[in-house]
């Protein structure tokens, strides 16, 4: 959602149409092991916040598995007073675009949503950048609500780095910090706004994949 790349499409001319032609295949998810240990299952509903680039496309992926029953498009790592896609985009308040997951752990765990993460939702090797985008709000972080997820989460890169399943170094951060709602116009961005031409060339292509590799869990 870089202005600077949204504004590339209008001055280039290019059509949702072409967008499609050239996006089928941009997007595949990796396959990667089961993390080896798990967050324990409660009775009661949990969340999780995760940041991997643009946040228009991480909703929409975790808003295709089942047992999640809401995500929230926002920011984190920051201060609640620079919680605005104003100065985030600036690059100077420490945020990163994140989403907020609310799950049901009786129906997913949070290592299998660690695993579409890892998979399918973003880059973990792109250092401050996803895709078009570009600065440390669209990192690779993850923000552990309790010390059990920090664990799992920890442990799951380790078993992933080791398993040397992608062609460089995990570089996502386990960091600390509130998450705070991003704008109205940011949520469901994708449902809303099905032929925006980022959507088109670059979220909708990671649906897809989403959808294929984690067949057993989407809706």
């Amino acid at each position: 959602m870089n202005r600077k790349f949204v504004a590339f499409f209008a001055v280039a001319g290019l059509t949702v149409a072409a967008l499609s032609a050239g996006s089928a295949s941009a997007e595949k998810a990796v396959a990667i092991p089961a993390a080896k240990i798990d967050v324990p299952r409660t009775g009661t509903l949990q969340t999780a916040v995760f940041a991997g680039g643009c946040f228009w496309g991480m909703e929409a992926v975790f808003e295709g598995v089942k047992g999640v029953k809401s995500v929230v498009s926002g920011y984190a790592g920051g201060s609640a007073a620079t919680a605005t896609y104003d100065q985030v985009i600036t690059e100077t308040t420490g945020h990163a675009e994140a989403i907020k997951i609310t799950y049901d752990p009786a129906r997913v765990s949070y290592a299998t949503l660690l695993r579409v993460y890892f998979s399918v939702a973003h880059d973990p090797t792109q250092l401050n950048r996803q895709g078009p985008d570009s600065g440390p709000s669209y990192r690779s972080a993850i923000f552990p609500q309790n010390a059990q997820q920090r664990a799992v989460a920890a442990a799951y890169i380790e078993q992933l780095d080791k398993a040397r399943v992608y062609p460089a170094k995990i570089v996502t951060r386990i960091e600390q910090g509130q998450f705070f709602a991003a704008e109205g116009y940011h949520q469901d961005f994708f449902a809303r706004n099905p032929y925006h031409p980022y959507i088109v060339h670059w979220d909708k292509p990671k649906v897809a994949a989403f959808k294929a590799a984690f067949a057993p869990i989407a809706r």
